[in-house]
């Protein structure tokens, strides 16, 4: 998607200078997408829950001041929502968030879950974030339980959950847009010290995972040494995971490459540079 001769480059580059737009995510099961564009609000391009304020400030919306709606980027939804569509053999009941602070994708997904009759156990080694969490969850019709812990070693048995969504800690270089200061914190040395972690985290997640579930594997950012590498050593330690083709559960969504994982761009779709995998557990 970046080739060096039609400028692909030099537009994702421009357009991590632009300022992103105040992108808004109606939570499953807490109202619907038509409150928000009541309120003036655009629809969403591709995310069924999405919505856009083309400006002005979100904490207006009678639905964000409730927590039935929030501030989450269009891509953040699609990965969410990409996990929770893969089929699964047998129950779904049981899905783990293992870094959820502060919380966007698990009331996207304990939503999702509550509606199939399931609950979500989310994560945080956080205490802070892990308020933020509850916070989040706050208004859920579900069960939902959060939890302060190291997700790389967690007090769960192994092979418990159907669905497990890790959105691990990276540099965050898809998101300049909306942290331009990243541009001089972030060093190669900051890469090099978060990719053990995201391995290790990554195993854990399939452990997690009972066989005929799904893991999906998420940053926002598009360096390989935190994306595919990562998933492509995992893979590579095991004989029982598939790594699924992600691109049909982003349905609609253009510009996804050849596959298997699917990298998000500023340039060309106008998200944070959001990257997913989907893994499979052999049964």
């Amino acid at each position: 998607a970046l080739g060096p001769d039609d400028g692909a480059l030099e537009a994702c580059l421009r357009a991590d200078n632009e300022p992103a737009p105040v992108a808004l995510v109606m939570r499953p099961g807490r109202g619907e997408v038509a409150e928000l564009l009541d309120a003036g609000a655009e629809p969403a391009r591709w995310s069924p829950v999405g919505a856009v304020m083309p400006s002005g400030d979100p904490g207006r919306l009678a639905a964000v001041r409730a927590g039935r709606a929030g501030v989450q980027d269009e891509g953040s939804q699609l990965v969410a929502l990409a996990l929770a569509e893969v089929p699964v053999d047998g129950p779904d009941e049981r899905w783990l968030d293992m870094c959820a602070g502060p919380g966007g994708k698990a009331a996207l997904l304990s939503g999702l879950v509550t509606a199939r009759g399931g609950r979500l156990l989310a994560v945080d080694q956080h205490e802070h974030r892990a308020r933020l969490v509850e916070q989040a969850l706050r208004g859920d019709a579900g069960e939902h339980e959060v939890l302060v812990a190291d997700a790389t070693d967690g007090p769960w048995p192994v092979e418990d959950f159907d669905r497990v969504l890790l959105d691990a800690p990276c540099s965050g270089l898809g998101a300049l847009r909306r942290r331009p200061e990243a541009r001089w914190r972030r060093t190669t040395a900051d890469i090099a010290e978060l990719r053990p972690l995201q391995a290790k985290l990554l195993r854990a997640a399939v452990r997690s995972v009972r066989p005929g579930g799904v893991v999906a594997y998420v940053t926002c950012t598009p360096h390989i040494a935190e994306t595919s590498t990562i998933v492509d050593d995992v893979v590579r330690e095991r004989d029982d995971l598939e790594r699924l083709d992600a691109r049909p559960y982003l349905p609609g969504v253009p510009d996804l490459g050849d596959g298997p994982d699917v990298q998000l761009w500023p340039h060309l779709h106008g998200t944070d540079a959001m990257y997913l995998a989907l893994l499979r557990r052999s049964t």
